[in-house]
């Protein structure tokens, strides 16, 4: 019984890090490094639409992920904390696939208010086609002050996301 759980479970797992993969448009291998990514779209909890754009001449640190993710809850944290440091220098827009939209965020928020995340999500289905195909969740980009990818993966490491920030800030 346990094997079974344990097997649809990592099933559910699979499907939904490489189900990501067609549900945002995008041919390729996804946003390639020097890439244009200022159209991406997304919105706030207010609806405010929001583009990377906006953001021109900071660093951009994008989170794609979910609330039903594994790998996404366990780099929330450090995704909170760079976010609440980020102030003049970068901003850090965690924007959630979930299929529910704000629907599943704001709930997985407050059930989770020691993360302190201020959360996006995409607006509409073309919000992220700019980055071309999200192959997985969680996915990183790291995005210079131009709204040009610098450097992207898929996957959670410690540390990883801080280590491309700095790297990403000190090529000023």
């Amino acid at each position: 019984m346990l094997g079974a759980a344990i097997l649809v479970g990592g099933g559910l797992l699979l499907v939904g890090f490489v189900g990501i993969r067609g549900l945002f448009g995008g041919a390729g291998g996804g946003a390639s490094v020097g890439a244009d990514v200022s159209r991406v779209a997304f919105r706030d909890a207010e609806g405010a639409r929001r583009t990377l754009a906006d953001y021109k001449g900071k660093v951009v640190v994008v989170d794609v992920w979910a609330t039903w993710c594994p790998p996404c809850r366990k780099s929330l944290p450090e995704v909170a904390e760079l976010q609440k440091a980020g102030g003049d220098r970068y901003v850090v827009l965690p924007i959630s696939v979930d299929r529910g939209g704000w629907g599943d965020v704001k709930p997985f928020l407050a059930q989770n208010p020691q993360l302190g995340l201020t959360a996006y999500v995409p607006d509409g289905a073309t919000g992220l086609e700019p980055f071309g195909e999200i192959r997985g969740i969680p996915t990183t980009l790291i995005i210079d002050r131009e709204g040009r990818v610098l450097k992207s993966w898929a996957g959670y490491g410690e540390g990883m996301a801080k280590r491309a920030l700095d790297e990403a800030l000190k090529g000023r």
